[in-house]
C-alpha cells in the first residue's frame, strides 16, 4: 500500500541506557528534587512500561534539562477530554514540581482550540499560548504555512539537547499522521481515538432476535461488514423489534443540528467509509476522503470537473444515506442534537447500534450503574470496525482516527519554545504514558497497548485494546496532507450539509455547492501561499477537463453504481477477534 514518507533517520536517533548512564543523572540532583521524583513515581505513576529505577532516571533527565529554564511560566491549550483533564490536573503539576517550570494547561471545546490556533497563526507573532494539543487534521496546514515548528528539524538542531533520549518515536502508533508531505514531523502524538462501530452485544446474542432477523433478512445478525447490513439492522430494531424489556429502542443514532459539529461528522471521514476517495494509506492517493485531488504535493481540485470527488456519486450517496438513516431509524430528537448532545445517548440504553462512535467515549460508557454496563463492571456493548459503503474497495481508508498532537509555534521566544517542548515530551514519556492511557483510554504507544495492565483491562473496554493491537487500525486515519488549510475549508462543510438535512437543497445540490466553495477557497490559498510550501494549484475554468471526462477515468471520482445496496454481510464478533489475533 502507498504511504506518506516518514522522516528518514529520525527513528534511530534516540536510545538511552538508563542503567549505565542514568544513575549519575538522578544522584546529581538536589536531595529535595530526588524526593519529589520518587514521590511522583511511587504515588502517581505506578503504572508504567518502565521499571521504577528507569522512571526516576527519565524524570531526572527532565529536571536536569530544565535547569536553565527554572522559574519560567508557560501556557498551553488542549481540548476538554478526560486525557487532557488528567494532564491539566496531574501532569502539569508533576512537571512543575520536577522541573521548576510552571505550566498553565487550559482546556476548551475542540472548536475553540482550532479557533485559537488559527488566530495565533494569523497573528504571525507571539501569542497567548506556547503550545497546543490540536488534531493532526491540521498537518496539511502546519506543513504548508510555516507557522508550526518542524519537530524533525528542531530535534536535530536547536532542540537536540532538550529532546528526551528515551522518547522512542518508533513506539508511537500515529507518527505517520503527523508527518507532512515533505517527510518531516510537525506534531507529537499525545492522545488517539477512532470512530468505530458500536453495538449492544447482549441484544445481538438473544436467540429470539437472531432467529427473527435471519427469517426476515436471510443472513445472521452480527457485526455488519457493509452499509447494507447496517441499514437492515437499523430497520430491524427500529421498525420490527421496537421494544426490548419494555423500552422503545432504535437501530441507529446520529445527530443533525445546524451546528459546526455537523461538519466534523463529515470531515471525520464519512465519505471515506462510503468509498468516495482513492486507495492508499493514510489517505487516498491522489484523491483523499474529502474528495480533494492532490498532484505531487499540491491540491488541484475538489469538484468532479477538476478531478475531485466532493460532489461525485459516492459523496452524494454518503450524504443521502446519512439523511435517510437519521430520519427513519434514529430517535426523533436526534435531528435536533449536536455532537455533544448526541454523544451520551447510547449509554442511556435505547440504541442498538451506532455506525460512527468515538472510542474517546469508552471511559464514559463503562461507569457503574449505567444501563449498558453489567453488575460485574463489564460492558453490555462492544466496538468493532465500521462497515463500508457501496463504493468502498480493499486498500482504501475505512474510517477516522483522531490524533491529538502537540504543536509548537515556530515564532516565539527560544526559552519558552524549549520549555514547551519539554512539557510536551513529559506528557507522553514512558514514565507517565501508561498511567495516562489507563485514565483517558486514548493510547498512543505500542508498548502501552502490549502492557499487562492494558491486557488486564481489555475485558471491560469492549474491544478497544483488541482493535488497537490489530492491523485493522491502520485503515483508520485523520485528515491528511491534501487539506492545505483545515480551518478555512472545514468551516464550509456544516452549512452545506445542514441545507441538505433541512431539505433546502438536495444532496447533489449541497455537495455541488460545497465542492465549488472549496475550489474557490483553494484558489485564494494559491495566491497567498509561497511556492515552496506546496500551495493549491486550481485549474482555470477554461482548462478544467469536465465531469464526464473524469468519471470515465480509473479511480476517484467514481461513476454512479446501478445498485447502491448490495447484499448485506455480517460477521460474528468472536470470529472478528479471531481474525485480528491471527493477523497481528
Amino acid at each position: 500500500m502507498k504511504s506518506w514518507p516518514v522522516a528518514a533517520g529520525i527513528f534511530c536517533l534516540f536510545f538511552f541506557n538508563a542503567v549505565s548512564h542514568g544513575s549519575d543523572t538522578f544522584n546529581a540532583l538536589p536531595e529535595a528534587r530526588q524526593q519529589i521524583i520518587e514521590r511522583w513515581v511511587s504515588n502517581h505513576f505506578q503504572a508504567s512500561t518502565l521499571p521504577p529505577q528507569e522512571q526516576t532516571e527519565e524524570l531526572a533527565w527532565f529536571a536536569r534539562a530544565a535547569a536553565p529554564l527554572e522559574g519560567l511560566e508557560i501556557s498551553v491549550l488542549s481540548e476538554d477530554l478526560a486525557t487532557h483533564r488528567y494532564e491539566a490536573s496531574v501532569l502539569a503539576r508533576a512537571f512543575s514540581e520536577i522541573t521548576g517550570i510552571r505550566v498553565t494547561h487550559d482546556l476548551k471545546p475542540e472548536g475553540e482550540v482550532i479557533r485559537q490556533v488559527n488566530l495565533q497563526r494569523i497573528m504571525a507573532a507571539k501569542g497567548r499560548y506556547d503550545a497546543f494539543v490540536n488534531d493532526s487534521d491540521l498537518i496539511g496546514t502546519h506543513s504548508r504555512t510555516g507557522w508550526a515548528l518542524s519537530l524533525s528539524d528542531y530535534m536535530e538542531g536547536e532542540g537536540k539537547a532538550f529532546t528526551l533520549p528515551t522518547l522512542d518515536l518508533e513506539d508511537f502508533i500515529g507518527l505517520s499522521f503527523v508527518t507532512g508531505p515533505d517527510g518531516k514531523i510537525y506534531q507529537l502524538p499525545d492522545q488517539q481515538f477512532a470512530n468505530l462501530y458500536w453495538f449492544r452485544y447482549d441484544w445481538f446474542q438473544r436467540p429470539e432476535l437472531r432467529a427473527k432477523f435471519l427469517e426476515r433478512y436471510g443472513y445472521e445478525l452480527g457485526v455488519p461488514l457493509n452499509w447494507s447490513a447496517y441499514e437492515d439492522i437499523a430497520e430491524f430494531f427500529t421498525l420490527h423489534v421496537r421494544e426490548i424489556d419494555g423500552k422503545r429502542v432504535y437501530g441507529h443514532m446520529d445527530y443533525g443540528k445546524r451546528d459546526p459539529s455537523l461538519g466534523w461528522r463529515f470531515t471525520d471521514a464519512w465519505l471515506s467509509m462510503a468509498g468516495a476517495g482513492d486507495a492508499g494509506l493514510p489517505n487516498g492517493l491522489p484523491v483523499d476522503e474529502w474528495g480533494i485531488r492532490m498532484e505531487e504535493c499540491r491540491p488541484v481540485g475538489s469538484s468532479v470537473r477538476r478531478g475531485g470527488a466532493t460532489n461525485g456519486p459516492a459523496a452524494v450517496y454518503a450524504l443521502q444515506k446519512y439523511i435517510d438513516w437519521l430520519e427513519r431509524y434514529a430517535p426523533p430528537e436526534a435531528s435536533g442534537m449536536n455532537f455533544s448532545e448526541a454523544g451520551p445517548v447510547p449509554a442511556q440504553g435505547q440504541i442498538a447500534q451506532q455506525i460512527f462512535w468515538y472510542t474517546a467515549f469508552t471511559s464514559d460508557m463503562t461507569e457503574p450503574g449505567l444501563p449498558v454496563v453489567n453488575e460485574d463492571g463489564t460492558p453490555k456493548w462492544r466496538m468493532a470496525p465500521s462497515p463500508y459503503g457501496a463504493y468502498w474497495s480493499d486498500g482504501m481508508k475505512l474510517g477516522y482516527q483522531d490524533v491529538g498532537a502537540w504543536t509548537i509555534p515556530r515564532v516565539m521566544s527560544d526559552r519558552r519554545q524549549k520549555a514547551a517542548w519539554l512539557y510536551a515530551q513529559f506528557t507522553v514519556s514512558k514514565s507517565v504514558s501508561l498511567q495516562k492511557t489507563l485514565v483517558g483510554l486514548t493510547p498512543i504507544r505500542e508498548s502501552d497497548l502490549d502492557s499487562p495492565e492494558m491486557q488486564a483491562r481489555s475485558a471491560e473496554l469492549g474491544g478497544l485494546v483488541e482493535f488497537y493491537r490489530s492491523p485493522a487500525r491502520e485503515a483508520w486515519t485523520p485528515t491528511g496532507v491534501n487539506i492545505a488549510d483545515y480551518p478555512k475549508l472545514a468551516e464550509l462543510w456544516w452549512p452545506n450539509i445542514a441545507d441538505a438535512i433541512s431539505g433546502e437543497r438536495t444532496a447533489q445540490q449541497a455537495m455541488d455547492k460545497l465542492a465549488e466553495s472549496q475550489d474557490r477557497a483553494m484558489a485564494v490559498m494559491e495566491r497567498n501561499f509561497t511556492v515552496n510550501n506546496c500551495p493549491p494549484r486550481i485549474t482555470a475554468d477554461g482548462k478544467a477537463k469536465g465531469r464526464d471526462w473524469w468519471l470515465a477515468q480509473p479511480g476517484a471520482p467514481k461513476p454512479k453504481l446501478q445498485n447502491e445496496k448490495p447484499p448485506g454481510k455480517t460477521i460474528r464478533y468472536e470470529d472478528l477477534l479471531s481474525r485480528w489475533e491471527a493477523t497481528r
